[in-house]
């Protein structure tokens, strides 16, 4: 079975199980839930996680924590299953569209 996730973009998540395509929207990044959503969809076309043979992931360039958890969805279940991930051996590199907005936090900051 063919795997194919593409969470690039932070409201719109994509996952392809052989020819059949699911997609969530949703209103707010924070709701993104790519693990959750991919569950679903396995349960509802009545297989497991173990019937994997192949994994595509869309590497980016997208947001930046939605492209990073999908990436990492896909090369943790590629070790786990000992399949390749874009034919190739994990570990996959997200390709961001920018770099993070990594701030300093208030208490770091001294005086």
């Amino acid at each position: 079975m063919n795997l194919l996730i593409d969470s690039t973009n932070n409201l719109l998540t994509k996952i392809r199980i052989d020819d059949k395509e699911y997609q969530q929207e949703v209103d707010s990044p924070r709701h993104q839930n790519i693990f959750g959503f991919l569950m679903r969809c396995l349960k509802e076309k009545g297989i497991s996680i173990s019937d994997i043979t192949d994994i595509e992931v869309n590497p980016g360039p997208g947001s930046f924590t939605g492209t990073r958890v999908g990436v990492a969805i896909a090369n943790a279940l590629a070790f786990a299953l000992k399949v390749k991930v874009n034919n190739q051996t994990p570990p996959i590199e997200p390709v961001y569209s920018s770099p993070p907005n990594i701030t300093v936090p208030k208490s770091a900051i001294v005086n």
